[in-house]
């Protein structure tokens, strides 16, 4: 469980002024000293990550930010940081003192309600001061999940731990105590998938990618057969097998060769496609990449990776994706590609964002980024399903979701209207 990535983990995000006692409290929940402490104004220079196990709710991981009222020469670069946390959390703790509500403290209650994510209000420092009857009503009227704590008393931690556990319970994502299943719900029982995985010089030596890992995972879940296959071996296998695959589930830059060879009504898709649905809409970013036929010469394309990989000579997000694109259009296009983290806070001049499978990155944070491009007004897919869209195959890999399918062809009749026009 120690080894469960990031994406994966409840993400806590810990807000407020500074010296409230922020990195403290996390000091106190790990039951370590993880996160530098001091009474000096800006301690916290950048977000501080802790990975845990917290039980009974399994693994999590807390994001500990800069004070909101950070007055230091670097404030604003700290502070623009820790806003984008609240992108990232599925839960926030706002950290405050007893009968002290300010400007910030507002301003996280307003964000928190704009977003829809869960609060849990922390009352630090209560060895120093109580919360008087008349300031614990005042928080209720805004969050009615609140909690004391004395973060530098650590022999009180259980009486501290016990309520915040409680709370996570509470307001734990459905999702995430019952995540979205990666294919068991599209085979029967007992089925065989058949997985093609190039290996490529973007695979770790020695091992395969996160998305296909999880895909063999979720496949023994299902108490079926996992076959895994490189593509210039898979139609031995199927020559070999004494019944079709009930599945096969392809790396997106061989679905043309995966489409190809495989017999007609045998399910099929890609990782990619997948992990659309897993961390994000399918749905709607279905209805995105019809955008591809709708650009024009100079448009501005944006490619989101979620990892900061060491992009090899031909990267798939920054060589690949932009050829096959300018193959298919006939025409030049403006590409701008960013990594990790680092969303763009001006979407607007995007006429399509392309964000990749998202295996770094969890459910809300790619939910989020799906929100803010409708919100600027701006079309977005995956990589799965461009790749498959310009290969022309889309129609065969959305096969497994009839839901997704009928955006796609809705997609195509709108098309033909324009087109006709």
């Amino acid at each position: 469980m120690n080894k469960t990535p990031k994406s994966l983990r409840l993400q806590i995000g810990i807000f407020g002024r500074t010296n409230v006692g922020k990195s403290s409290f996390l000091n106190m929940v790990a039951g370590q000293d993880v996160a530098i402490t001091s009474p000096l104004p800006g301690t916290t220079t950048d977000v501080v990550e802790k990975v845990m196990e917290l039980l009974p709710i399994g693994p999590v991981v807390f994001l500990d930010t800069a004070g909101l009222d950070d007055a230091s020469v670097l404030a604003s670069r700290r502070i623009e940081k820790t806003n984008k946390i609240f992108d990232r959390s599925d839960v926030i703790l706002l950290v405050t003192e007893a009968d002290v509500w300010t400007e910030f403290e507002e301003k996280v209650c307003a964000e928190v309600r704009k977003r829809n994510t869960s609060l849990i209000i922390v009352v630090n420092k209560i060895d120093i001061k109580q919360p008087t009857d008349q300031f614990h009503a005042r928080l209720q009227e805004r969050c009615e999940r609140i909690m004391l704590a004395a973060s530098l008393d650590r022999s009180r931690r259980d009486d501290f731990l016990n309520p915040l556990k409680k709370h996570l319970i509470e307001v734990c994502p459905e999702d995430f105590i019952k995540p979205p299943p990666l294919l068991g719900d599209l085979i029967p029982a007992q089925a065989l998938v058949v997985l093609i995985i190039p290996i490529d010089f973007e695979a770790p030596k020695g091992r395969i990618i996160l998305p296909q890992v999880q895909a063999i995972r979720d496949t023994l879940d299902c108490n079926s057969v996992a076959m895994v296959v490189k593509e210039s071996e898979y139609t031995m296998l199927l020559q070999n097998l004494k019944r079709l695959p009930d599945l096969v589930v392809c790396d997106s830059q061989v679905v043309d060769r995966m489409v190809a060879e495989t017999p007609a009504g045998v399910k099929c898709t890609t990782f990619s496609i997948l992990f659309s649905r897993l961390k994000g809409d399918l749905s709607e970013m279905t209805r995105g990449v019809s955008v591809i036929d709708r650009l024009q010469p100079g448009d501005r394309i944006l490619i989101a990776e979620s990892c900061s990989h060491h992009a090899v000579e031909d990267d798939i997000g920054r060589v690949k994706i932009p050829r096959w694109l300018k193959t298919y259009v006939g025409f030049d296009l403006t590409i701008d590609v960013c990594a990790g983290r680092d969303y763009p806070a001006e979407l607007h001049k995007y006429k399509l964002i392309i964000q990749c499978g998202s295996c770094m990155l969890g459910r809300k944070e790619t939910l989020s980024r799906i929100h803010r491009a409708k919100e600027a007004g701006v079309a977005i897919t995956n990589y799965g399903l461009c790749i498959s869209f310009v290969k022309k195959v889309l129609e065969r890999v959305l096969s497994p979701f009839p839901a997704a399918l009928d955006v796609y062809w809705g997609e195509l009749a709108n098309l033909r209207k324009e087109v006709a026009q």
